[in-house]
């Protein structure tokens, strides 16, 4: 890969030394690596601490005008000398050199200032070169990570936290992808239990092959609500072999047995189900590696695990029921059952066999769960029991967890199908799109785009806090072109998108050569400061496995660049200052396109 040398090739073309490079910095794709290995350098000539202690003491700022980095003076841990006094001293004897504007001391603190002459000349040409690799950076070395998301129940509605899990995991996937893993994107679906015996037995009584073939999951969900009103209905009206629930049991014992017959109908549930969820999950610009489920996981797994818990003396019997306390490694465990006293196994049995599977197939470095908080406590007991285990790789277990969607319904009912809700939004969208006619005629393909735009509008709801909290769903707040939303993320792009075609007799060819040092508004500078942030963006939102730390970052772009409109014009200037102007937008669009992409939303041309 010729352009991972881009930031090398820039200096060396501007005749500037790189500075060495220090552990953990990646100074040929990230911008601010390179300027943390300068400062650090250039502050271990003046204080004498060693760059190791430097340079992960360099924090962000938390607003521009504190600068781009600073470092809390008292962290380098100098004995018997005042912390702002050492500040004052090292900000007047420091050489700013190519990479910085100026270094100002503040209280306790030493404020680093990017220089916006240096950046333009290697950020814009970096992003215009890298294109949609700008901000990715190979962290590892063949390493691989399993996400699990989304993970709906085959014939129940697919509801608002299994959405939350589609796009946190859909994200996270995307990001390790860039930061250079092997990523495996895994949906185990809710596909095995009694519920699948009353599915076939609603089936024969109200099934009908048509529907089922035009529409699997909402012919399943309505054959499944039809033979529970049955079950209601009957109440204990009937011996046990000729009631519903006794010929579902029964049914499902026959599945559990191996029963060809009963596994076929079954198989086509669950094959008819995985095919509508590929075409929705499209629409979210997701797809799956591999459709795991709780019927992959084999008896011999779960015999296995049981066999461990006796051998490590982790389970006792109470009533005919196998339970392992788990209060002995942390008190807030708790006990928990993992088999029933008739032999059958339970959720956490069937987790720590598939998990146990998972390692044999994948040998992961990483696995990751993206589960509501409501299971905090069952995984947290589950990954305890892969430790007390004795499973190395226990460890490696994350759980990301995200809080509630309140209110969540269609307009027309209260059960949500995730396929309704994309729906709706696209003909809200549609709606608002119709209003302004003259824009509405340029759009080649209206109904497109306005699916994508509605999408983005229910993505971008969902990302906008950290996970942990819930939010209430709001189609009003949603779907505005005003404030922090989706469709206001989706305007910006296209609004970049046509000042490029505005100015098309500018080619890109021109804009990586363009005379950068024509960029000298307070707006470009800022401007520029904030796209060299994106590859440090990326990072920092693999500490936090929170979509919000991209997106609160996309927002700070969108709303520099429409303060720039105002003084950056391109139409009506000279052919030199137009090309810096176009080239400085055009890789702001570049960003704003490959932070959207990361999210999963697809960016519009024109809207």
């Amino acid at each position: 890969m010729a352009t991972t040398e881009n930031i090398a090739s820039q200096l060396a073309k501007l005749n500037i030394a790189e500075p060495a490079k220090l552990e953990g910095s990646y100074p040929d794709v990230n911008i601010v690596d390179l300027i943390r290995n300068y400062i650090s350098i250039e502050l271990n000539k003046i204080s004498g601490v060693d760059t190791s202690l430097i340079y992960p003491a360099l924090e962000w700022t938390n607003t521009m005008e504190r600068g781009d980095l600073l470092i809390p003076v008292p962290r380098l841990r100098i004995k018997g000398a005042n912390p702002k006094d050492l500040a004052t001293e090292w900000a007047g004897k420091f050489d700013c050199g190519e990479f910085l504007s100026k270094v100002e001391a503040n209280g306790p603190f030493l404020q680093f200032f990017f220089n916006p002459t240096f950046l333009n000349k290697v950020v814009i040409p970096d992003v215009l070169t890298r294109k949609e690799e700008y901000g990715s950076c190979k962290l590892v070395e063949n390493k691989k990570v399993i996400v699990e998301f989304s993970s709906p129940n085959i014939a129940k509605p697919f509801h608002a936290g299994h959405l939350r899990s589609t796009i946190i995991g859909g994200f996270l996937s995307n990001l390790y992808e860039k930061l250079g893993w092997d990523v495996i994107r895994m949906n185990y679906l809710g596909d095995w239990g009694k519920q699948f015996g009353l599915l076939a037995v609603g089936f024969d009584r109200y099934g009908s092959e048509e529907e089922l073939a035009k529409d699997p999951i909402h012919h399943l969900f309505d054959v499944y609500v039809k033979i529970n009103k049955d079950i209601e209905e009957e109440g204990d009206s009937l011996p046990l072999e000729e009631s519903t629930n006794g010929k579902a049991r029964e049914y499902f014992k026959r599945m559990e047995d191996g029963d060809e017959e009963a596994l076929k109908i079954w198989k086509r549930f669950r094959e008819l189900s995985i095919e509508k969820y590929i075409d929705t999950y499209a629409r979210l610009n997701i797809k799956y590696d591999v459709y795991s489920g709780e019927s992959q996981v084999s008896k011999e797994s779960m015999d296995k695990a049981l066999e461990i818990f006796k051998e490590k003396n982790l389970t006792h019997e109470d009533r005919g029921a196998v339970l392992i306390d788990l209060t002995k490694f942390n008190k807030k465990l708790g006990k928990t059952i993992v088999q029933k006293s008739d032999g059958t196994t339970l959720y956490l049995t069937r987790d720590v066999g598939a998990a146990m599977d998972r390692y044999e197939k994948y040998h992961f470095d990483k696995m990751i769960y993206v589960i509501a908080s409501q299971q905090d406590l069952h995984t947290a007991q589950f990954f305890e029991i892969l430790k007390q285990m004795g499973f190395d790789w226990a460890k490696t277990l994350q759980h990301v967890n995200f809080g509630m969607v309140q209110g969540m319904s269609t307009r027309k009912g209260t059960v949500v199908f995730l396929d309704n809700i994309l729906e709706e939004t696209k003909e809200k969208m549609h709606e608002v799109m119709k209003k302004n006619e003259a824009k509405y005629a340029q759009i080649d393909n209206p109904e497109e785009v306005a699916d994508l735009v509605g999408i983005s509008a229910v993505m971008i709801q969902d990302m906008q806090s950290k996970r942990i909290n819930n939010y209430e769903f709001k189609w009003e707040r949603m779907l505005s072109f005003e404030g922090d939303t989706g469709p206001y993320l989706q305007y910006a792009h296209s609004r970049l998108r046509s000042v490029e075609r505005n100015a098309k007799e500018i080619t890109a060819d021109k804009w990586c050569n363009a005379d950068f040092s024509l960029l000298t508004e307070p707006a470009a500078a800022l401007l520029i400061r904030i796209l060299a942030q994106y590859p440090d963006v990326l990072r920092n939102a693999m500490k936090t496995a929170e979509p919000t730390t991209v997106v609160t970052y996309l927002f700070k772009l969108t709303h520099q660049v429409s303060s720039c409109y105002d003084v950056l014009w391109v139409a009506g200037q000279t052919e030199e200052l137009a090309t810096a102007r176009l080239a400085l937008y055009a890789a702001a669009r570049q960003v704003l396109h490959n932070g959207m992409c990361l999210l999963g939303l697809t960016p519009v041309d024109r809207m």
